[in-house]
């Protein structure tokens, strides 16, 4: 099941992580002062992104 973890990094600050099913990592967040801010933010990801459009910024070559 895929799933967000919330940690803290060694700086002290609040990140959170997504995981694949095979445990893999598929993005990190920034750095967050505050847990809720992390939270939120996830929260903001769930809601805001489910359609989001893919903008290839890569230049193909012929």
């Amino acid at each position: 099941m895929y799933k967000f973890e919330v940690y803290k990094d060694k700086s002290g600050e609040f990140r959170f992580r997504f995981k694949a099913n095979n445990g893999q990592t598929m993005f990190s967040s920034e750095g967050y002062s505050a847990k809720s801010s992390a939270l939120a933010a996830i929260e903001s990801i769930k809601k805001n992104a489910p359609g989001a459009a893919i903008d290839d910024q890569t230049t193909a070559t012929v």
